[in-house]
């Protein structure tokens, strides 16, 4: 019942008889902070349904460095799982557990069967799709008209919303996510302390402009 109660409160507006499936046929994992859920390259047979926590959606080049895409949140679902399930095709990109996180899995093969079935479960995915975009088109208009500094904190107010003001992420994690250096980080913070925006702590933060 609990399983069933946390499905209709996180994925609203579903047909009785598709949340009755996604309870029979779903499966719920759970992942610790800091695992790796989706590879590079990896082949996708199911998609991924955010029960509690936060994904991190991410690039990483031949040399192990991280380029920041996107976090999913509870009660959205991972796009590019959706997209490389449909189409049979391996992963881009890679999803680490920013924090703990419960996830419900559902098999290819019942992806196409309901998008004939259920007409909520077909806006489901497009509205998946189009806030996925959107957010991935905030990054890009982040990268391509912002300073460093308007980067850093377009990106610690998005982790803000999502994580509370107290941030436990290392000024090396953050250059990461931004594709930038930690002495950039580390003095643009600095900056931004000194302003009484944030109080730095040892590999954390808090968030304090109100």
């Amino acid at each position: 019942m609990e399983k069933i109660y946390s499905i209709r409160q996180l994925f609203p507006d579903l047909e009785e008889a598709l949340y009755e499936e996604m309870e029979k046929h779903g499966d719920i994992r759970s992942f610790s902070a800091g695992t790796t859920m989706l590879r590079k390259g990896q082949v996708i047979r199911s998609t991924m349904l955010i029960l509690d926590g936060i994904v991190k959606l991410y690039q990483e080049d031949d040399q192990g460095n991280e380029f920041f895409i996107y976090d999913i949140e509870p009660g959205q679902a991972c796009a590019v799982s959706m997209l490389c399930a449909f189409r049979q095709e391996s992963s881009q990109v890679m999803a680490k557990a920013l924090t703990d996180v419960v996830v419900l899995t559902i098999p290819l093969s019942y992806m196409d069967e309901w998008l004939g079935k259920y007409k909520s479960w077909h806006y489901f995915v497009i509205r998946t799709w189009r806030a996925r975009y959107d957010e991935l088109l905030n990054t890009i208009n982040a990268i391509a008209f912002k300073n460093m500094d308007e980067r850093l904190e377009f990106y610690i107010e998005g982790q803000v919303k999502k994580l509370g003001r107290h941030i436990k992420l290392t000024h090396q994690e953050i250059a990461s996510d931004l594709n930038t250096s930690r002495e950039v980080v580390s003095r643009l913070m600095k900056k931004m302390e000194k302003n009484g925006w944030i109080v730095i702590h040892r590999n954390s933060f808090e968030w304090i402009r109100s």
